[in-house]
């Protein structure tokens, strides 16, 4: 298993400025809750299941097998 961040560099870079002014809540979420704080408990859960590949919510990381 392998965490990367996404391979689209300006993504990245505009997603890690929008977690600076949201506090590092995830800012695809609307709510401001310790489950939505960057890497969010929903990504956090699929890391934990071994079949799980593919990105976390924002697509900000990306989980390979």
């Amino acid at each position: 298993m392998k965490i990367i961040f996404n391979p689209d560099a300006n993504f990245v870079a505009k997603m890690r400025e929008s977690l600076k002014k949201t506090g590092g809540y995830c800012p695809c979420r609307l709510e401001r809750i310790e489950d939505n704080v960057c890497m969010c408990k929903e990504f956090r859960d699929q890391i934990a299941d071994p079949d799980y590949e593919g990105f976390c919510h924002c697509r900000l990381y990306y989980k390979e097998k």
